[in-house]
């Protein structure tokens, strides 16, 4: 996975497939062009997601998907300076955490009529992006486009068990 690692917890009775979670997750990152870094995936219950929410954003609601990023933005431009110097001792850049509403995320597949495996996909592109820095509320459509392109290129159907 181009040097990344992803660590995935899943703290729900949903069930995930943590290695299809960090194989999606490490393939955005490859595809984003980020190397040698690490990044947190938690899936958590509607409790915690509420918690999470209310604590971090001032909404008092469960929520889907929340980023952590750990970098600023110009952080990140100094990364990709640093990436593309010759290779050498570089630290691993430690991107952050996305965490999932896991029960959110099967409520919403209900709703819109897609697999889970697919909003459980969407949720974790979403957040990963976020995480990258993407913002798609000051980015004009931009965000959407690359969720889009990853979303079609990506293997997503794997992220559940098939019992789910």
């Amino acid at each position: 996975m181009n040097g990344n690692l992803v660590e995935v917890v899943n703290r729900t009775r949903v069930p995930v497939d943590e290695r299809a979670v960090a194989t999606l997750v490490g393939a955005v990152l490859v595809a984003e062009g980020v190397g040698g870094a690490e990044i947190g995936v938690a899936f958590v219950g509607d409790g915690r997601m509420r918690a999470l929410n209310r604590e971090h954003r001032g909404l008092d609601k469960v929520t889907d998907v929340l980023s952590f990023p750990l970098e600023a933005e110009d952080e990140l431009a100094t990364w990709r300076e640093i990436e593309a110097a010759p290779p050498g001792d570089v630290p691993p850049r430690l991107l952050g955490d996305v965490v999932v509403g896991a029960r959110q995320a099967l409520r919403q597949a209900r709703t819109h009529d897609v697999p889970p495996a697919y909003e459980l996909a969407l949720l974790l592109v979403h957040g990963v992006l976020h995480v990258l820095g993407h913002d798609h509320e000051t980015d004009a459509g931009g965000m959407a486009v690359r969720q889009g392109e990853l979303l079609a290129a990506l293997d997503w159907e794997r992220l559940l068990d098939a019992a789910s």
